[in-house]
């Protein structure tokens, strides 16, 4: 009889945890009907790229099953409205990376034109809420990585008029007007102390033009002076918090609280190696990052930036897209409130962006900073110089030079 008591309590146990397992996943999928799911990045066009070098005619989406994300487990995930990154290596800087982060771009939109009834192409926080109430998954564009504009401001404007609405100032390499984060490992050497006056220049061009300063990637002095010089709020697309895995990739609790006061956010990352900086992670140590980031910073910071198809590791129960309403149901029950979690899935990413927009409308009567990097700061085998003054009449005086050399030497030979 005893026996048969223990085994009938263990079963109402594990049935009361299974009823508050399922009323907490009840209570997430209503909440995530409610308000978007705002992911900030994904990495899928980077697979299509290095899978199917971007021919996605033939390839089917809803089934594709070389990926964290196809379309089936984008409508079990819930997601509302995702950042595509479009993202090419830091080996291009300084060759192709202008012509692949186009034709990242382009592949960016030729999916969304492709699965018309899953995907629609945005470019405002009024066209993510357009597209949720069409139950449909907004597409938005981020760049990954300063060096895919080349150093031009030209680049920037362009890519905006294409539909870019972030751009990550760094990846893993310095560009020429800015610090990565590797420079806080003692890896690579700090080229700037964070920006150079150019890199001033793009962060209020990219406020006068609407496009999300992302610090993902970037080190804290670039963190810093970003938070004192732009006008509008700043984005950390997928990054996790410093104090819960000491990885120079997440964002430390001073920062936080910069984050905080200046109304960004940090969308949380689920990289195994940023998470618990080991090879393995559950689901609760995702959950450990967001409890760790709203009790320092406020549940007004927070936000989702799995970087599914960016990484290698994944937490267990965070394997793929489809999974992220298991995460919000563990939120609800360490006691997050509707409103908080609300606020973490979409919220606080639109409130941004509209802060964004507000700041660009603010400035729409200021003309286009149009003041080039200087050539010195560029210049390389590959780089020509046309437009550059006095480096266009340095090359004019050695061709002077050598032509008036050619003339004499003829002259000699005609007179002898």
């Amino acid at each position: 009889m005893l026996a048969e008591f223990v085994v009938l309590c263990l079963w109402f146990g594990s049935c009361a945890v299974t009823e508050a397992e399922d009323a907490s996943m009840t209570r997430a999928l209503k909440l995530m009907s409610e308000t978007p799911l705002i992911d900030g990045h994904n990495d899928l066009p980077w697979q299509l790229r290095g899978q199917f070098n971007n021919q996605i005619k033939e390839l089917d989406l809803h089934t594709l099953s070389t990926t964290h994300t196809n379309i089936r487990k984008i409508k079990q995930g819930r997601l509302g409205a995702q950042f595509w990154s479009a993202y090419v290596p830091c080996q291009t800087q300084y060759k192709d990376a202008v012509r692949q982060t186009l034709e990242q771009i382009d592949v960016i939109h030729r999916m969304c034109e492709k699965y018309t009834e899953t995907f629609m192409f945005a470019t405002s926080s009024q066209d993510i809420l357009d597209a949720f109430r069409l139950n449909k998954t907004a597409s938005l564009i981020g760049v990954e990585g300063g060096h895919s504009i080349d150093s031009s401001l030209g680049v920037l404007r362009t890519m905006y008029q294409l539909g870019v609405r972030y751009l990550t100032l760094t990846h893993s390499c310095n560009t020429p007007w800015a610090d990565n984060w590797l420079v806080d490992t003692g890896s690579e050497p700090s080229r700037h102390n964070g920006l150079s006056s150019f890199g001033k220049q793009l962060i209020g061009e990219m406020n006068r033009l609407g496009v999300m300063i992302d610090l993902a990637h970037a080190p804290l002095s670039v963190m810093n002076q970003v938070l004192d010089w732009s006008k509008a709020p700043v984005i950390f697309s997928h990054s996790s918090a410093y104090s819960v895995c000491p990885h120079r990739r997440n964002v430390p609790d001073e920062v936080l609280v910069r984050v905080n006061q200046t109304g960004g956010i940090v969308m949380v990352n689920f990289y195994n190696d940023y998470v618990t900086c080991s090879k393995t992670a559950k689901l609760s140590d995702v959950a450990d990052h967001f409890d760790h980031i709203k009790k320092v910073g406020g549940a007004g910071v927070i936000g989702f930036g799995g970087d599914y198809d960016g990484v290698s590791r994944l937490p267990e129960g965070l394997e793929d897209v489809s999974k992220v309403p298991s995460l919000v149901a563990e939120l609800l029950r360490r006691g997050w409130t509707d409103e908080e979690v609300k606020a973490a899935l979409g919220q606080n990413l639109l409130r941004v962006m509209k802060e964004v927009e507000r700041v660009r409308d603010s400035l729409n009567s200021s003309m286009p900073d149009d003041v080039p990097i200087p050539y010195k700061e560029v210049e390389n085998p590959c780089r020509t110089s046309f437009g550059y003054q006095n480096a266009g009449n340095e090359f004019s005086l050695s061709r002077a030079a050598l032509l008036l050399i050619l003339i004499l030497q003829a002259g000699v030979t005609f007179n002898t």
